[in-house]
């Protein structure tokens, strides 16, 4: 009788098992694809079973969005003149004059969705929904009170063309 073995796939490797009824295998890579032989007759139980640990934090990497020293000094301002615990909530809304827009408001962390990207930065949380953060990510939010040009910007890499405002993007 000729033995048959299940087929593990890897992403480059392909791994032969014996396909012993009392033998369980332990892996350290989920595989892409497992397959049985057609000829294979079990009487018993057949579990597959499937776990993945979540990543731990990488240190130095980049955050989504990013709050420069002024945006954040200033922020901090705003939320302790209201006396809440507040969030900042950015994202993005068709209009402008390029054709989407920023927006920016306080919420209380409560009001967080599930789908919801939440960024610390420097003591800060900002909250961004999934279909804005396409468009924002990598964008840096700064802040300036300068009389002329004053106010926060935003310095967005995905933006193909701004207007003058400063406030409306193309991308």
């Amino acid at each position: 009788m000729a033995s048959s073995s299940i087929t593990l796939r890897y992403s480059s490797t392909v791994c032969q098992l014996p396909s012993n009824s009392s033998t369980s295998w332990s892996f350290n890579q989920t595989p892409f694809s497992v397959s049985f032989p057609s000829n294979l007759k079990r009487f018993g139980r057949l579990s597959i079973r499937s776990s993945s640990a979540s990543a731990a934090p990488v240190e130095g990497l980049a955050p989504a969005i990013s709050l420069t020293d002024n945006a954040v000094k200033h922020l901090k301002r705003m939320r302790s003149d209201r006396n809440e615990n507040l969030c900042l909530r950015v994202g993005v809304k068709q209009g402008g004059c390029s054709g989407m827009s920023y927006t920016m408001d306080f919420e209380s962390s409560e009001n967080t969705k599930a789908d919801d990207s939440v960024i610390e930065v420097n003591g800060f949380t900002i909250v961004c929904d999934p279909k804005s953060l396409l468009f924002l990510y990598g964008m840096q939010l700064d802040y300036s009170d300068a009389l002329i040009g004053g106010g926060f910007s935003f310095q967005n890499p995905n933006a193909s063309k701004t207007c003058s405002c400063g406030k409306s993007f193309a991308a």
